[in-house]
């Protein structure tokens, strides 16, 4: 996900240069990392492979898979846990309203053990009953290396405490969002014990909503924690690797997202 820090730094050396002249495109930034916990709808899952099967797995349950102890394990890496980034740009001088790039590399686990109903055609065979989710007797999907839902949002604050030494400065703000976006998922797919691990590529859309609050301890320094809600939509999450080429899943869940950040406010 380094690639997306690359983009949003060459885009806020684009509207720098913008913020030079008398008519001024952003009026600061801010940037944010934080890490998240989500709940799941139930999903249909249509899943069609090279081997000619085409079925259904109806109301399939899921959960996250957030990692936190991966931090005390491995320190240096930040990036195992389910974790989000932001990087916003103000569009006025109260530093109100702003976009947004919002990312969240969530994880979506279709857990194994439940027993699921399953329609359609497996390897020549029409099928409609109930199967157990099991990667060794049937199957086992899941995006863990990232359900990975890229957005871009409308961002407004409204300050609710200022500090009293600086009238200017916040202490305390409700914040809230919405938009839409990409997902950029790495799929984990295992068909009767054959794992494939899926490349990541552009399969889907998502909208969403989110609120919280925004806390200044001091100086530009910020926490924030925020409640996110929302529709997925995958259209090919196995489509672009070649060991899985003519294989697709496609799905749609609603999600909601518990979400812990610390950002830094820049002034221009």
């Amino acid at each position: 996900m380094r690639q997306f820090l690359v983009a949003g730094l060459l885009l806020l050396a684009g509207f720098s240069a913008e913020a030079q002249k008398k008519k001024r495109l952003i009026y600061g930034l801010y940037a944010q990392w934080g890490y998240n916990t989500e709940w799941y709808t139930r999903s249909n899952i249509h899943i069609k492979m090279s081997n000619g099967s085409d079925f259904t797995l109806h109301k399939a349950r899921a959960m996250d898979k957030p990692d936190l102890d991966a931090i005390l394990k491995k320190p240096g890496d930040i990036s195992i846990p389910q974790y989000n980034y932001r990087l916003g740009f103000y569009l006025n001088p109260q530093r109100t309203k702003s976009i947004e790039f919002n990312f969240d590399h969530a994880k979506y686990v279709v857990y194994d053990g439940q027993t699921i109903h399953v329609t359609g055609t497996i390897e020549g065979k029409p099928v409609n009953g109930d199967s157990i989710m099991n990667p060794y007797s049937f199957m086992h999907l899941e995006h863990t290396d990232g359900a990975n839902w890229l957005h871009i949002m409308y961002v407004q604050q409204k300050s609710l405490k200022k500090k009293w030494k600086d009238k200017d400065q916040p202490l305390l703000n409700f914040i809230w969002k919405a938009g839409a976006g990409i997902n950029i998922p790495r799929t984990d797919f295992t068909w009767k014990g054959d794992r494939m691990n899926n490349d990541f590529h552009v399969a889907g859309y998502n909208i969403s909503v989110e609120s919280g609050l925004r806390y200044y301890p001091f100086g530009h320094f910020f926490i924030e924690g925020t409640a996110k809600t929302g529709y997925v939509r995958y259209i090919n999450a196995l489509a672009n690797s070649t060991a899985l080429k003519g294989n697709r899943a496609t799905h749609g869940f609603g999600y909601l997202e518990l979400i812990g950040l610390i950002g830094f406010d820049i002034k221009f």
